[in-house]
């Protein structure tokens, strides 16, 4: 039986045993200083918020990350071309800031580096253009993935509440219930691959409905 075809994008986090108590408790305020670098990459905002999971923290406000998209689009409506180095950029600023968003969550104890993967593995398989994707599909992605935004903004509440849990079970125990983990990394990796599909435009597969 022909083996199926794993989607192009992955997110794997290590689950640690045990998680310091005393940082996750100044979580918020330890993790300000690498959100200001964050921010300052991404560019002025315009009321844009910060998510996590998901991942795309500022893609709302990011100029950055709305010239990225837009140029992305046109380069693959009229050229048929997604150039290497600017997906490169994208996937290291992505990796980055999910290394946040894993911070945050208190999903590591690992101070977010703006080099290592450290326990966060984010891969996105780089596409050929002219094999891999439709050159029309850009202009409509973001609105073929409007169920997807529906499902994780319901799951994105779940995901508060389940971290409040997790960081009273942190200061208690030192560890962080690994039921409770695996759904927030499979948040996390939900919204990641939607982003990558309607917004990084890497892949033209659509993303599955799954924490997977």
């Amino acid at each position: 039986m022909a083996k199926t075809k794993s989607y192009p994008v992955s997110l794997e986090i290590e689950h640690q045993e045990k998680l310091d108590r005393f940082t996750s408790f100044f979580r918020l305020l330890w993790v300000l200083p690498i959100l200001v670098v964050l921010t300052l990459l991404l560019g002025p905002s315009d009321g844009g918020s910060m998510n996590e999971a998901g991942k795309e923290m500022g893609k709302n406000g990011g100029g950055i990350i709305v010239g990225l998209f837009a140029a992305t689009a046109l380069m693959i409506l009229f050229r048929q071309r997604y150039p290497r180095w600017w997906f490169d950029f994208a996937l290291e600023l992505n990796r980055f800031s999910t290394r946040i968003s894993a911070y945050i969550f208190l999903l590591t104890d690992k101070y977010p580096s703006t080099v290592e993967n450290q326990s966060v593995r984010l891969e996105i398989e780089y596409p050929e253009v002219k094999q891999d994707l439709n050159r029309w599909l850009p202009l409509v992605k973001w609105l073929l993935a409007l169920p997807h935004y529906i499902v994780l903004a319901v799951l994105m509440v779940g995901v508060l509440v389940v971290t409040i849990i997790a960081w009273f079970a942190i200061l208690f125990t030192g560890k962080y219930p690994k039921g409770m983990f695996n759904f927030v990394v499979g948040f996390m990796r939900w919204n990641m691959r939607v982003y990558a599909y309607a917004f990084l435009l890497s892949t033209d597969q659509y993303p599955p409905f799954s924490f997977k």
